[in-house]
């Protein structure tokens, strides 16, 4: 199994460009479903999660072709299997999102419970319940969903519990093409909503109001399909930011969007970093300071995203003074707190919020990653780390981070991936 062997020490240097945008990624893949007609998608990320989404439209009978610019082209027109197998549901929740748009099209979905990182409990019943309130029928039978409509499903008026990404893009994707509109209030506000959003535009549907809390969809008898490029990953931006604040360091980030990233911005700057920005680059300069602590709470877009969490407690870590960093979304999310501490830093864990006192220098030792954010938090431990750290379990990073050791050599971080 591969491990990442990092000797700390160095202040990160230069520039890189940032890749397509995972979360973004994979609910595209699965509107796929929702043409008959091929459609091309730019800007992939090559990452675990993507292969196991490609593995999954291939299990049902979609055709998914690579082509000479390195874009996938996606042919869903004739599936012959309308089930996603527990076998590669397992390891990735995002599988869940194949659901809306498949019944939608075809009137029939059978997808196994998902998978997916250990970071507490993310029940799917209020992609159910609003599918139910579209016409569909669902039962749970031997771990998988089974869900059937009469025909078309209906345009409903859906009020979602609490603010769902998942439900929200499944449910988007279902309306596309309902007979009617449908209404989705309290919906999700995040940037990978609004590209799926514009994706499902792009393709030929009717989709309004995304990035706000209510969105309407107008649904469409078919959708010709067509070309979308997935939006950069505004994460995998932030942790590369993250990790030169944490070293002192100077980078530029290219081929992002800093209009997603504010919340991220705001703390980095309370950090005491230098930054500036243009349309679609980042350049971040911490003049060999140390950081200095801040505290968050993480919340729904357009609050502190819970997937930066991990990373700012790492940097928090080493940083001048106290930070408390709450979590609200994730009930394990602190989990790596632990494994920051056998590197010698001094955090206290009280319910969901971490008081982390930072010191001078953390010290290399082996850790081991729970989950994806967490991994990355512990890569940024070991750039700060005096001697050797050895992360294991970094196939949690892999299912997130493009090329993450290559990326970070070319910022000059002493990190090699070995078997």
């Amino acid at each position: 199994m591969d491990k990442l062997q990092i000797t700390g020490g160095e202040a990160l240097k230069g520039s890189i460009r940032i890749s397509g945008a995972k979360n973004s990624a994979l609910p595209i893949l699965a509107a796929s479903l929702l043409t008959e007609n091929p459609v091309t998608i730019g800007n992939i990320p090559h990452l675990h999660d993507i292969t196991t989404m490609v593995e999954l439209l291939g299990c049902m009978g979609g055709n998914v072709v690579v082509d000479e610019k390195l874009e996938l082209e996606i042919d869903c027109g004739s599936l012959h299997s309308r089930t996603a197998p527990y076998e590669l549901v397992k390891t990735m929740r995002a599988s869940i999102l194949v659901l809306g748009p498949m019944l939608a099209r075809h009137g029939v979905a059978n997808v196994s419970f998902p998978g997916g990182c250990a970071i507490g409990s993310r029940p799917v019943d209020l992609h159910l319940r609003g599918l139910e309130q579209m016409g569909a029928k669902v039962q749970i039978e031997d771990g998988y969903i089974k869900a059937t409509s009469d025909g078309r499903l209906k345009g409903a008026h859906i009020l979602m519990d609490t603010v769902t990404v998942g439900g929200t893009e499944n449910l988007m994707m279902a309306a596309a093409l309902a007979d009617g509109t449908t209404i989705i209030e309290n919906a999700a506000r995040e940037p990978e909503v609004t590209d799926l959003a514009n994706c499902i535009n792009a393709w030929g549907g009717d989709v309004q109001g995304a990035g706000t809390d209510t969105i309407t969809i107008n649904g469409v008898e078919k959708m010709p399909g067509g070309y979308f490029r997935v939006m950069p990953d505004r994460i995998e931006t932030g942790t590369y930011l993250v990790a030169a604040a944490a070293t002192g360091g100077s980078v530029t980030v290219k081929d992002t969007d800093p209009s997603t990233l504010e919340a991220v911005l705001l703390k980095l700057e309370e950090a005491g970093a230098d930054i500036t920005c243009g349309e679609d680059w980042i350049e971040l300069d911490m003049h060999g300071k140390r950081p200095k602590a801040v505290s968050l709470k993480t919340a729904p877009y357009p609050g502190f995203p819970t997937d930066m969490q991990a990373q700012f407690t790492a940097m928090n870590a080493v940083a001048e003074g106290v930070g408390m960093v709450t979590e609200t979304i994730f009930e394990n999310r602190l989990i790596q707190t632990h494994e920051l501490n056998r590197m010698g830093a001094k955090i206290s864990l009280e319910g969901h919020t971490a008081m982390v006192t930072g010191v001078e220098r953390l010290k290399g030792a082996p850790v081991m990653a729970s989950d994806l954010r967490a991994s990355a938090s512990l890569v940024i431990a070991g750039l700060v780390a005096d001697g050797a750290t050895l992360v294991d379990r970094i196939y949690h990073i892999d299912r997130g981070y493009e090329c993450i050791e290559e990326k970070m050599q070319q910022l000059g971080a002493n990190i090699r991936r070995i078997g």
